[in-house]
């Protein structure tokens, strides 16, 4: 494992203050506000954490309930030098679902609303997409050194050590250029380093990992860059399908069918390297062009 998975566990893994309550930190980084997957993967530690316990905490009760889907919606900018507090409500324990809403609070004011669904597994109908074709990740480039040639313009921003492997299988044009080209980009990821085996753990990896590039899709056919503009999610929706681990490759296929009234919406799935399709995304931002002097 690398020191910054070993850091992004770390984070993840939250403080019970009280019960139904969590505290988080952020990562000591030169941040202006907190990274959208940070809360919503902590989000969804919280709810997690008093899904399979025992009334009190302890052992699970009854079968293993795995996260199947949450929404939430960034309410205002996360404060990277403070706490983040989790409050959990417990909205519904049922025989098949388990339903749980998150409120993160900094500053006494909510930044951030989730909730999510937890199911027991059972059989049922299958079918899926196929996944498109894609270059082997070995064979790609990391993101650091696609963007190597970009330091000058982008700073630290590409040394920086990331918990997260990425492999855009093109260069990820939001950064290094401004012809406008279509709103589609796949990038392998996965976590850098191998990971116990703790389904919920996995989830949030990938929850982190999500709202890493999709809402740059939708500058592409803009032609809008790294410098150009200026973005934010608004809110974010995740199914998780089938098992998977977020230490294997898994293929991210992303697009925006629309961008209007200074918003952009992106959609994603997400495959396994044996082209299993486990999560499918939803993801809105706002995009504003940076105000000239």
């Amino acid at each position: 494992m690398t020191a910054a998975l070993d850091d992004l566990i770390t984070l993840l893994d939250l403080e019970p203050i009280e019960v139904n309550m969590f505290r988080g930190l952020s990562p000591d980084e030169d941040r202006q506000r907190v990274f959208g997957g940070q809360v919503a993967g902590q989000a969804l530690v919280a709810a997690g954490r008093t899904v399979n316990e025992a009334a009190g905490g302890g052992e699970p009760e009854g079968p293993y309930r795995a996260v199947h889907s949450l929404h939430a919606y960034f309410l205002r900018p996360g404060d990277p030098n403070i706490p983040i507090l989790y409050e959990v409500d417990r909205l519904r324990d049922g025989r098949s679902f388990t339903t749980r809403r998150v409120v993160a609070i900094q500053h006494g004011r909510a930044i951030f609303n989730l909730s999510a669904s937890f199911k027991v597994s059972e059989e049922g109908v299958s079918h899926q997409s196929s996944m498109p074709d894609a270059a082997d990740p070995e064979a790609l480039p990391t993101l650091q050194a696609r963007m190597a040639p970009f330091a000058d313009q982008i700073g630290g921003w590409t040394d920086r050590p990331r918990p997260i492997d990425l492999r855009p299988v093109d260069a990820p044009l939001r950064v290094v250029g401004a012809t406008p080209r279509p709103p589609r980009q796949l990038v392998w990821f996965r976590a850098d380093g191998s990971l116990p085996d703790d389904p919920l753990l996995h989830a949030c990896i990938v929850a982190y990992a999500s709202d890493m590039t999709l809402l740059d899709t939708t500058m592409f056919p803009h032609g809008m860059t790294f410098n150009g503009s200026s973005m934010a999610s608004l809110d974010h929706a995740m199914w998780f399908h089938r098992p998977f681990r977020a230490d294997d490759w898994l293929l991210y296929d992303q697009y925006s069918p629309t961008a209007a009234d200074a918003r952009g919406l992106a959609v994603g799935t997400i495959y396994t390297r044996e082209g299993h399709l486990v999560v499918s995304v939803v993801q809105e931002g706002l995009i504003r062009a940076a105000r000239r002097p």
